[in-house]
């Protein structure tokens, strides 16, 4: 059996998405797609600080996403990330893709370290055929806060995404494609960035320099048309 995040893993779960698509009806087919897939992966639980940071095995092959490719990165402590709408490296439910109602997921995150002046979530795909793919941006999230619903708002800064839309921008990758990930980051950071409405991804990356994370979360849906 293919190990989680691993690229084998993400091939079998969208030949079993397919194939369940031909005998159950859509709305089932995640669901059992991904419940073949995790009798044999147990989920880990969400204090496990492998599970927080992320998939491993991916170094070299994100096309442009500086968290996955510099080795020489240092890991801040892990947040806890998570949503009630699909688990990590499971499929996203059609309704958050950008054909199929473009809903934003909820989410909800915990261990925000007591000297974080704000947070920051970002989701990205990595795998998007011209470089990372910015799906949602937003800054000057209060400490405090301890997540997001569906169709919410964050409360903080709407940044914009490479759509060039501000807010969420759901999955749309290129018909036929394997399934992407799409990563949702969560940064903890020591000072106000004091970024503005509007801001795009690449002053994201600038302002959050190393010493000014303290933690960090991710949560990685996969998505394929």
């Amino acid at each position: 059996m293919p190990q989680p995040g691993s690229h084998k893993y993400d091939i079998k779960r969208t030949r079993l998405r397919d194939e369940y698509d031909e005998v159950v009806p859509d709305e089932h087919a995640d669901r059992a797609a991904n419940a073949e897939l995790q009798r044999d992966n147990p989920a880990r639980p969400l204090g496990d600080p492998d599970r927080a940071a992320g998939p491993t095995g991916t170094r070299g092959t994100s096309r442009g996403d500086p968290d996955i490719d510099d080795p020489a990165r240092p890991r801040s402590t892990p947040l806890e990330l998570r949503s009630a709408a699909f688990n990590d490296h499971t499929l996203l439910p059609e309704r958050y893709s950008r054909q199929a109602g473009n809903h934003s997921p909820p989410l909800e995150w915990r261990g925000v370290p007591d000297a974080t002046a704000e947070l920051v979530l970002t989701c990205t795909d990595p795998d998007a055929p011209n470089g990372t793919f910015t799906h949602w941006l937003v800054t000057g999230i209060p400490p405090e806060s301890t997540g997001v619903g569906e169709d919410e708002a964050p409360p903080g800064t709407l940044g914009r995404n490479d759509f060039g839309e501000l807010g969420w921008g759901g999955p749309q990758p290129p018909v036929g494609d394997q399934a992407h990930r799409y990563f949702f980051n969560l940064y903890a950071v020591d000072r106000p960035l004091g970024l503005g409405e509007g801001v795009r991804a690449e002053d994201v990356r600038a302002a959050l320099d190393d010493d000014r994370v303290l933690a960090k979360g991710t949560l990685v849906g996969l998505f394929g048309r």
